[in-house]
C-alpha cells in the first residue's frame, strides 16, 4: 500500500507528490539493471533543468516526471555545456539568474549549437525579462515566480510538438 499523498510546497507552486524519491542517473551511465538509463524508457521525452536552486531542481524533477518526461538536473549552465547531455536533450528549462552563466548566456550557447532545442525561461526576478536577447532565435518563453505547474507543463508539450 502507498503511503498517503503529502504537500511539499516550493518556491515555484504547491506540488503533490507520493512520498519517495526517485533514482537520480546522470546522462551515459548505465542504470543498476544494465540497460542505457537514457534509452531504457517506454515513452516520454528528455527535459532538462537547470537552476542553482535544488530545492527547484527537486520540485520541478517531480512535476516534470508526473508528466512522463525524462529528467536531467544541472546546477548550473556551465555543467550542462560540459556534461555532454545537450546532443540528449528535448527541451530546456533554465533558469535566468544564476551566477556564472546566466540563462541568457546558455540560451546563446545551446541555440549556437542546437538552434532547434526548445528553451523555456524562468525568474523570480520579472525585471530581468527586459534583459531578453532581441533576436531570441527560438522564441523562448519566459516565466516568472511563481508560476503554475501545468502552465510550464503545456508550454513545453506545445514546444515540443512545434519542433516535430
Amino acid at each position: 500500500m502507498l503511503p498517503p499523498l503529502k504537500v511539499e510546497r516550493y518556491n515555484i507552486f504547491p506540488l503533490l507528490t507520493a512520498w519517495y524519491r526517485s533514482p537520480r542517473v546522470k546522462c551515459g551511465i548505465s542504470a543498476p539493471d544494465g540497460k542505457n538509463s537514457m534509452t531504457h524508457h517506454a515513452s516520454g521525452q528528455t527535459v532538462a533543468v537547470v537552476d542553482d536552486d535544488p530545492a527547484i531542481l527537486r520540485s520541478l524533477e517531480c512535476l516534470l516526471e508526473s508528466a512522463d518526461y525524462r529528467v536531467r538536473l544541472f546546477a548550473s549552465g556551465a555543467e550542462l555545456i560540459n556534461s555532454g547531455c545537450l546532443a540528449e536533450v528535448d527541451c530546456l528549462v533554465s533558469d535566468i539568474e544564476m551566477p556564472g552563466m546566466d540563462g541568457f548566456a546558455l540560451l546563446r550557447q545551446v541555440h549556437a549549437s542546437r538552434p532547434e532545442l526548445p528553451v523555456l525561461l524562468i525568474t523570480g526576478y520579472p525585471e530581468t525579462i527586459k534583459r531578453l536577447p532581441a533576436d531570441n532565435q527560438g522564441g523562448s518563453r519566459v516565466f516568472a515566480k511563481p508560476f503554475r505547474g501545468p502552465e510550464l507543463l503545456t508550454a513545453i508539450s506545445d514546444a515540443l510538438r512545434s519542433i516535430q
